[in-house]
């Protein structure tokens, strides 16, 4: 299939979605969709708010146009969904986005038709949950009139490094030759290459597996955390001095939190529990990784305790509110939870996120963020945070921001150990 045959539709313009919509819109004709008109009126004016895509990258999608006009798609013969699979209250999976997008590719489309989905699933989902919903909308049969296409995404939200055509991709197709158009599509655009599969379930299954992995091996350092701050040693200096074997792996403890690594480890244990196997492994990680906001509040108010600070009415400085470093993106930040626990002792917690929308973390979290002004204004604290590892806090002045009594604490372990009282 060359070029001027494919035309692209990519559902949901988000992390993912953009930055894939940008790159095969530089060669192949794209329609980039989204149900967030905002969205597209910012896109159009080249700007992303995400930061993964600069105004000059998007000027280079010569062929990528923007749309919320589902009937704008019908043209189109490949479509990506790559919209959002969060989990509920109860940390089940909720499909609801990508039933709700595969209804809309549903209604356009047409026989031939390829739909791939990037959105991580859990092994089975795409077919069992997402094709009927095709077939119904569109009135075809799958496998016959339409296939499908699958391709996990592995977007790193901030990561300038690692882009999407520099990670290697795995794809694959509910046919051997779908499989083969799939990976010839990704091909076009990948440079790192690709990775065919011989089926959806089997890449569905790498996908979810690759995050669940990273959970449990954070899981184990932030359980060694617990263990050596009991015994009063310095987790780091572990770490480092069991770093110099050339096999140990380079983990270090922290919140887990984010769309992928908190979050895609209960898709797995929810179609294992489904199959009647209950995952021991996987949830204890899952546990210890949700209580570490927990730990690490508790072991801010035992500091503040021991320099004799009156730990209610107390105010604290949190230092970063998104899911990791030098990144806009605040969904499912574990922050939120040594905020919560802090609050609950009567602490007033004043939060300070340069990378952070302030109405976007006020909507989410309901809480508001100090300005730079606020910052230094408000006065002093009794305790300072170090939550998230954002390269302009690595030289924030701490001392200006201290009282005598003030304690610090780093979670990620970068301020320098002679203003630090504890780190995790």
């Amino acid at each position: 299939m060359k070029n001027e045959e494919i035309r692209i539709g990519v559902i949901g313009l988000g992390y993912v979605g953009l930055p894939l919509a940008v790159e095969f819109g530089k060669s192949i004709e794209t329609i980039g969709f989204d149900i967030n008109k905002g969205r597209i009126k910012e896109l159009e004016d080249g700007y992303d708010r995400t930061l993964e895509v600069d105004s000059d990258e998007l000027k280079e999608a010569i062929k990528l146009q923007y749309t919320s006009k589902i009937e704008e798609l019908v043209s189109c013969n490949f479509y990506i969904v790559t919209v959002p699979t969060p989990i509920d209250k109860y940390k089940r999976p909720d499909l609801t986005p990508l039933i709700k997008a595969s209804e809309t590719v549903g209604t356009v489309l047409s026989e031939g038709d390829i739909v791939i989905y990037e959105s991580t699933v859990y092994p089975g989902a795409t077919e069992e949950e997402c094709v009927p919903v095709l077939e119904k909308h569109s009135g075809l049969t799958f496998n016959k009139d339409f296939f499908c296409g699958y391709s996990p995404e592995r977007i790193n939200p901030g990561d300038k490094v690692h882009t999407f055509t520099t990670i290697k991709k795995v794809t694959a197709g509910s046919t051997p030759e779908v499989g083969k158009k799939v990976d010839d599509l990704y091909k076009k655009v990948v440079t790192a290459g690709t990775h065919l599969a011989s089926s959806i379930k089997v890449a569905e299954a790498a996908k979810v597996i690759e995050n669940s992995q990273r959970d449990i091996n954070i899981a184990f350092v932030n359980e060694l955390a617990v263990i050596f701050n009991k015994m009063g040693i310095d987790t780091l200096e572990v770490l480092e001095a069991a770093g110099t074997k050339w096999n140990f792996l380079p983990f270090r403890p922290g919140l887990v939190g984010g769309h992928c690594i908190g979050v895609d480890p209960y898709y797995l244990t929810h179609k294992a529990q489904e199959i009647g196997y209950n995952p021991e492994i996987i949830l204890s990680g899952r546990r210890l990784n949700d209580n570490m906001g927990s730990f690490v509040a508790g072991q801010i108010v035992k500091l503040m305790i021991k320099k004799e600070q009156r730990i209610a009415g107390s105010k604290v400085l949190m230092l970063g509110i998104t899911f990791k470093e030098n990144c806009p993106d605040i969904r499912n930040s574990r922050v939120i939870d040594i905020i919560h626990e802090l609050e609950e002792f009567g602490v007033n917690v004043n939060t300070y996120d340069p990378w952070a929308d302030a109405d976007e973390v006020k909507k989410e979290y309901g809480i508001g963020l100090v300005n730079d002004e606020q910052l230094k204004t408000n006065g002093s604290y009794d305790a300072i945070v170090l939550a998230v590892a954002h390269d302009s806090f690595k030289n924030i002045d701490i001392q200006s921001l201290k009282k005598d009594k003030t304690i610090v604490y780093d979670v990620k372990g970068v301020l320098p150990m002679g203003i630090v009282d504890e780190r995790l």
